[in-house]
């Protein structure tokens, strides 16, 4: 089942009873039929959520205050994805009316979430939304801990980019100072997604930052590595640095080969090779592959998948098989033409081999 599936007419002629329960001048079905027509299916998952919260507000005729005390109290009734409305209406009419939209915030992210909903009054108010950032960030309560890091993250997947954060990323600093060791996963990957995301604009302010936070406990060093995996990933060397991870000398692959010289879009294919450490001292290695895959222009574009962290004896070798399938995903289409896998070894390619992909048809 698709995202946007959860948004069916079962969860609208819920939602509708719900409402009419806490109003009842609410009109259950004219709310249903103005959300269930024709379009609906066409729609996808953010414009359905945004048709329910517009027709909430027309038919919910009740002020802003109250609507939202309203939602406040039934919200607790559904689960999941369809939680996503409730913050979804207060961005989308709340903003006029600080205060209790920041209390409803409160409430709906210790549900779902609320880091979409908090960026329009991010930069309406940043001000007044700056100190209550910077208050979560030393809640007690770690659902608010995550939202002042994940709800400032400069490049949020799914949200509008946060640009005056993109271009100076300065303000969250504070915030991402408190969360650095937070006793909480679920704000420590927050924190790390979002040095992830500031380094794509200002790497050397994250490579300080991370230069300072290494080394100090392990949830720091676990926030510095997921924070720094894409610089780790473009070879970056002073990234690597950090890790005792920027020298690849006398590190060298052989014997890399393919089970397979072409194979058809949709199938995958094996590749094997070993590893082997020339010098006199074990050595840190991170071993990666990068995939050149053929785009529809006929360019190609790299990715990068990981495949280990490990320590590598005086004049020892190791082992290694991967399988890399190339069927079709949402993320990624695939098109006919000459690939290229090559392996990446601290940051340096050091072999790599040919793969020709023949269309499926």
């Amino acid at each position: 089942m698709k995202l946007k599936d959860e948004y069916n007419k079962v969860f609208i002629e819920k939602l509708a009873i719900k409402l009419s329960d806490a109003s009842h001048s609410f009109n259950t079905k004219a709310f249903v039929q103005s959300i269930i027509n024709n379009d609906w299916k066409n729609k996808e998952l953010k414009e359905r959520v945004g048709t329910v919260a517009k027709n909430i507000h027309i038919y919910l005729t009740v002020p802003y205050k109250k609507q939202v005390s309203i939602l406040v109290n039934i919200a607790p009734k559904f689960k999941g994805l369809q939680l996503f409305i409730f913050p979804g209406f207060v961005e989308k009419y709340g903003l006029n009316d600080l205060k209790t939209s920041v209390k409803a915030m409160e409430l709906f992210t210790e549900l779902f979430t609320s880091e979409m909903a908090i960026r329009p009054f991010i930069e309406k108010y940043p001000r007044e939304i700056g100190k209550q950032l910077l208050a979560w960030s030393l809640s007690d309560n770690h659902h608010y801990r995550r939202l002042s890091s994940e709800g400032t993250r400069p490049r949020l997947p799914w949200a509008s980019p946060l640009r005056n954060f993109i271009k100076d990323p300065s303000p969250n600093l504070p915030i991402l100072e408190n969360l650095k060791n937070d006793e909480s996963l679920y704000v420590r990957k927050s924190v790390a997604n979002h040095l992830n995301d500031i380094s794509k604009n200002h790497p050397e302010l994250v490579l300080k930052i991370a230069k300072k936070w290494h080394g100090k406990t392990a949830h720091t060093n676990w926030v510095v590595k997921h924070g720094l995996r894409t610089l780790l990933k473009k070879g970056d060397k002073k990234a690597l640095a950090i890790f005792g991870l920027d020298n690849a000398k006398n590190i060298r692959t052989e014997h890399l080969c393919l089970s397979k010289g072409s194979i058809k879009i949709g199938d995958f294919i094996h590749f094997e090779f070993d590893v082997i450490n020339d010098a006199k001292q074990k050595r840190a290695v991170r071993l990666e592959y990068k995939v050149a895959f053929v785009k529809a222009n006929g360019n190609t574009s790299n990715k990068v998948f990981q495949i280990s962290e490990f320590s590598l004896s005086p004049s020892s070798k190791k082992h290694f098989k991967r399988k890399q399938w190339f069927k079709e995903l949402s993320t990624r289409k695939h098109y006919p033409g000459t690939h290229n896998i090559s392996l990446v070894v601290n940051g340096e390619e050091k072999s790599s081999v040919r793969l020709e992909l023949k269309p499926l048809f």
